[in-house]
Formats: C-alpha cells, sequence, structure tokens
C-alpha cells in the first residue's frame, strides 16, 4: 500500500505520507514516556517519506510544518481515538484459517444489515460473532456491518468516519474484526462492509491543512466541497480510494463492499472513480474469490449494473433500491410527504415495475425533485441487480424519532408486503432486529465536541421544522438529541425479547419465509429470462406478477395489498410456494384474494 506505514522486509518500518501543501513534516513516535519528533525526506509529488527502525505497536503521528500534530491520513488502527496517535500494525501477524473460502454466490444473498456498536448490549466485533448462529438460523446468508472508519468520539453511525483504514477502536482491536470475518466465513456467511467515498466527517479530519488539493471547489455536495476525483492532482486521491476498497478485501477478507451515497461523488473524468475501483478488485481479489460490490446511487444509473454476455456484472454487482422501498412503505402506511410523493399517485404501480422492471424511475420525471427525469432503463437487469427492503439505517433513523416499520403500519401490512419483498428474485435485506419485529428505535446518534455537537443537535431539530408535525417548538423540542448517550443507547437491541411470545413468533415467520426462499426462489434464479418479467396492477389494490423461466414454468405472485377481499379473474394454477394471509380461510378463496393476503406459485410449461 503506498499509504501510511509499511512494516519492513529489512526490519523497521516505512513512513509515508501525502502532504503537498506542507513546506515540512515531521514523524512523531513515542518513546520512553517522550515524543521524539524526527524530519521525513520530502520526494516528489508532494510525499514526505523515512525508514525508522520501530515494530509494530508502535505509537506514532505527523507533525506538519512545526506546529500542527496529526495522526495518519492511512492509519491500520487509532486506539486513542480519531486526535490520538496512530498504531503500527501487522497486517501479516493474523493467522487467517479461511484460506479456502472463495465465497458464496450472489444469488444466494440474503443480506442483514447490522451497526456493530448497537446490535447487542456488548457493542463489540466479539458480541456480533457471538450472535452468528441466531443469523444463520433466520436464514441470513451475508452480514453488513456499517461504516468502520475511525469516528470522532464513542458513537456514531458510522456515516462520519475521517480515517477510512482505520477500524473504529471502540468495536475493538483489528484482530477482533478480522476474527469475527474468520468465524462468519467458518459458518458459511458472507461479510460485507460499508465504505463512505462521498464525504469526510465533520470533526477529526485534517486533511485540507497539509493536503489541500485531496479537495475542489468545481463541485459541491450536501457537506460541503467534493473530493477532487477529477482535478490537479486527483491521481493520488483516486489511489487512496482504490487501494482502500482493496484494503478491506484482502487485508481483513471482506466478501464485498456497500457504497454509500454514489450519486455524491463528483467526478467528470473517464473512467470515473467507480469504474476504477470495480476494474481494479476485478484485476485483484476478484480473481481468487468472489467478491460483490453493491451501490446505493440515488440517480438510479443502471450503466454500473450492466451484465457481460456470459451474466457476469461488468462493475457492479447490484445497487439498493430505494424505490421498492419508498413502493412499500407508502402502501404500509399511507405516508406521502418528502420523497414518499413520487409514489404515492400509484405506489403498487410503482412497486410492480419494480418488481419486474427493477427501478420504478427509469429517466421519468421526479415530481418531488421538481420534474427532474431520474434514472435509466433498467428492464434487461436480472432481478438480482437489485437489493430489496422494508427497512434499512437511513429509512428508520432519517425519522425524527427513528421509528421502526412496525411502529408504523400494523402487522397485517407488513407481513404482507415483507412476503412480497422476501420472495421476490431481488436480493432481500434486513436491518438488524427486523427479523423479531423489534422494539427499538435507531435514531441518529454522535458524539461531537460540545460546539459542533450544539450545531449538530440544533441542525437536526431545524431540519424537521419543514414538517408540520414540527412546526411548533415545543414539538422540535422532543426530538432526541443526537450527543445525549440516552438517544443511543435507546437504539441497541433488546436480545431478552426474543423470550416474548409476540416477537419469537415474528422470529419464527421469517425463518419459515427464508426457508421458503432457499428451498424454492434461489435455485431457479439462474433461470430467470433477462427483460421477460411482467405485471399488472388489479383494481389499484391488488399486483400480479410473473417472471418467466427458460424451461418455459413462470414464478407468479399474486397478491391483494388492502383491507377489503380482491375478486380475481380465476384462481391462478400452479403449485402454491407459499401463502400469506391472515384470514382462517387460506389466500385464496371463492375466486377471491383475502385481505393483506399474498400467494407465491409455480405455473407449469404450457404445452
Amino acid at each position: 500500500m503506498p499509504f501510511g506505514a509499511e512494516l519492513s522486509e529489512q526490519g523497521g518500518a516505512r513512513f509515508r505520507i501525502w502532504a503537498p501543501s506542507a513546506r515540512a513534516v515531521e514523524l512523531g513516535l513515542a518513546r520512553d514516556g517522550r515524543e521524539e519528533f524526527l524530519p521525513l525526506d520530502r520526494r516528489d509529488g508532494g510525499w514526505y517519506e523515512g525508514h525508522v527502525g520501530v515494530g509494530p505497536g508502535a505509537r506514532y503521528r505527523y507533525r506538519i510544518d512545526g506546529g500542527l500534530v496529526v495522526p495518519d491520513p492511512a492509519s491500520r488502527f487509532q486506539p486513542d481515538d480519531v486526535h490520538g496517535p496512530s498504531e503500527l500494525i501487522d497486517p501479516g501477524a493474523w493467522e487467517w484459517t479461511d484460506r479456502a473460502w472463495r465465497g458464496r454466490p450472489w444469488d444466494e444473498a440474503v443480506l442483514y444489515e447490522l451497526h456493530v456498536g448497537s446490535f447487542t448490549p456488548e457493542g463489540t466485533y466479539a458480541g456480533v460473532q457471538g450472535r452468528l448462529d441466531h443469523l444463520k438460523a433466520v436464514g441470513v446468508t451475508a452480514i453488513e456491518l456499517m461504516p468502520l472508519a475511525d469516528f470522532p468520539g464513542a458513537r456514531n453511525w458510522g456515516y462520519d468516519g475521517v480515517l477510512p483504514f482505520a477500524p473504529d477502536s471502540r468495536y475493538g482491536r483489528p484482530e477482533d474484526l478480522k476474527a469475527l470475518v474468520q468465524a462468519a466465513h467458518a459458518k458459511n456467511l458472507m461479510v460485507f462492509l460499508d465504505v463512505v467515498y462521498n464525504h469526510f466527517g465533520p470533526e477529526g479530519n485534517y486533511l485540507s491543512a497539509y493536503a489541500a488539493p485531496f479537495f475542489t471547489e468545481r463541485h459541491h455536495t450536501p457537506w460541503g466541497a467534493a473530493i477532487n476525483f477529477d482535478g490537479e492532482d486527483a491521481r493520488t486521491v483516486r489511489d487512496y480510494y482504490v487501494h482502500n476498497a482493496l484494503y478491506w478485501l484482502e487485508e481483513y477478507h471482506f466478501d464485498g463492499l456497500r457504497f454509500d451515497a454514489v450519486h455524491a461523488i463528483m467526478d467528470d473524468s473517464e473512467p470515473d472513480i467507480l469504474s476504477e475501483i470495480a476494474a481494479a478488485v476485478a484485476r485483484g481479489p476478484g480473481r481468487e474469490r468472489l467478491v460483490h460490490l453493491v451501490l446505493e446511487n440515488d440517480a438510479n444509473q443502471s450503466r454500473y449494473l450492466a451484465r457481460d454476455d456470459a451474466g457476469r456484472p461488468r462493475f457492479y454487482t447490484a445497487q439498493w433500491n430505494d424505490d421498492i422501498h419508498h413502493a412499500l412503505h407508502v402502501s404500509a402506511t399511507d405516508e406521502t410527504g418528502g420523497y414518499y410523493a413520487d409514489y404515492a399517485d400509484a405506489p403498487l404501480r410503482h412497486l410492480g415495475r419494480c418488481l419486474a422492471e427493477g427501478f420504478a424511475y427509469q429517466g421519468d420525471p421526479s415530481a418531488f425533485r421538481d420534474g427532474e427525469k431520474r434514472g435509466e432503463p433498467s428492464r434487461d437487469l436480472p432481478p438480482t441487480a437489485f437489493v430489496n427492503f422494508l427497512q434499512n439505517h437511513d429509512q428508520i433513523g432519517n425519522r425524527a424519532f427513528g421509528e421502526r416499520i412496525t411502529d408504523l403500519a400494523d402487522t397485517a401490512r407488513v407481513r404482507a408486503l415483507s412476503a412480497v419483498f422476501l420472495l421476490a428474485p431481488g436480493v432481500p435485506l434486513l436491518f438488524m432486529g427486523e427479523e423479531w419485529a423489534a422494539r427499538q428505535p435507531f435514531p441518529f446518534f454522535c458524539d461531537f465536541g460540545p460546539e459542533l455537537a450544539r450545531a449538530v443537535t440544533e441542525g437536526r431539530r431545524k431540519e424537521f421544522a419543514r414538517f408540520p408535525a414540527f412546526s411548533d417548538p415545543e414539538a422540535r423540542s422532543r426530538i432526541p438529541d443526537p450527543n445525549d448517550p440516552a438517544t443511543f443507547g435507546e437504539a441497541v437491541l433488546d436480545w431478552g425479547a426474543l423470550t416474548n411470545p409476540e416477537h419469537a413468533g415474528w422470529l419464527a415467520w421469517h425463518r419459515e419465509l427464508l426457508a421458503v426462499r432457499a428451498r424454492e426462489i434461489v435455485p431457479r434464479l439462474p433461470r430467470l429470462r433477462p427483460g421477460a418479467a411482467r405485471f399488472r396492477v388489479i383494481e389499484d389494490r391488488g399486483l400480479y406478477v410473473e417472471w418467466p423461466l427458460e424451461e418455459g414454468a413462470t414464478l407468479v405472485l399474486c397478491a391483494n395489498l388492502s383491507a377489503e377481499p380482491l375478486a380475481l379473474d380465476g384462481r391462478p394454477n400452479g403449485r402454491e410456494l407459499y401463502v400469506q394471509s391472515e384470514t382462517d380461510d387460506g389466500a385464496m378463496s371463492g375466486g377471491r384474494l383475502g385481505p393483506w393476503s399474498v400467494a407465491w406459485l409455480l405455473q407449469p410449461a404450457t404445452a
């Protein structure tokens, strides 16, 4: 890795930092209870470098122009948080036992998004490791960790990280994270990591002080000046992120990455940074094992999901499909505010289009975006190019109080809509605790310094002032303070709830659905005919979707997503794979589909 500190085969370590805005850089080393500063040699291109006789465990940092002292921007570990010294790590010291692991096919993926700090009372990698058997029993095949890049303070979602190579010390040491990944592989579970390449957090990012070209005023993001991916000196910035992606995949054996909000990555170059990262992964770890790259992209740019002639991803394996979430959410709650307005006119039409074609918006004008066209055609992509969900960290946490869907909609609606997305050919994602209808909210939380903390709290409440429910200052004052430790405490899952019959029932139900998926849906995914799925909406209340298979059979979804019985044009024929009904007489009876009922069938090939 060209960045950071690397142990040398000849002994000692090489220290290297890109500081084009600095006149001089010194290496600070903690020795015998005091800090010693050693000058580094200036190299071409703004690099500073030096070789020092120290070994693993050494604490170090850099002094810029004799004043500001900063951690290594490519630090592998920060034992004392983002403002403290970095620790020299030996990446080869961990003895991996998963050398035979080659990953799992993407078709088998059932993703489970979790936040390490609030997933268990321990709030550690070891805590997650202790729950792997639970996840496997549910039917999960892939764990997706929310971002781990070192963030300021003791609590954070992870999207305020400032040291992208350093897994946060609050959750454990690098060896603990490697132990988690290794243990997951031993149980045939994949592990994904969410990475943030569109911005840095507001506290602890020192790059602008000594590497001003890392950012550009040519582009702007919701967080301010954009990261410089396409201007002068962009090559080094691009390398920083290419190597970061390779670092997590190679050094930690992750099976894939989820790239946060790539629509906020501004890059006019060709190839752009997303294409370059995908190519580097394919040339590197992707040659030896299955590696899956997943996007979050509000722009719905299907070009990144293109397949080759053999059906393999050219760039990215899949994308989180916000369209299907929004259609499902409107169907569950009848909410129409904010971006839900784009789905309120015909939620079942949008849902049907997502199930059959991928995106609901494929170049269509968005009223929420003042008529701006959004998206690209996606019909010819396989359903597995899309990750489907009813909940995730964003869609829960961006609410004022962080409510889960089971707090907003009744059981019949949630179960019907879950039976749709969990068995649909797209890849399903559960958010931690969803499998037992956990009651813990997931509000936004952080732990910034006093001045920034006040600004964040005030900004959070101001953000919701435009909503009628929070027009009154007193109502806004009840919005949880993100910096209050109690706000984080509310988000920690209560595993004791599994002894409650209601929660145990939800858990058993999710296990049943995912067992059906593994048995009936997953084996048929490779045989779905690309671009052949079709849907129709019945009386604005029902949904009928067909996915033709290569051998002539057809996977069928028939759903009544309303509180009234729905008349059918004859009972669909075929073998029932799964039926979800809230009534005793089953989902389909007498030519009608019961309220909030879902039926999955396999129709045989016609002669």
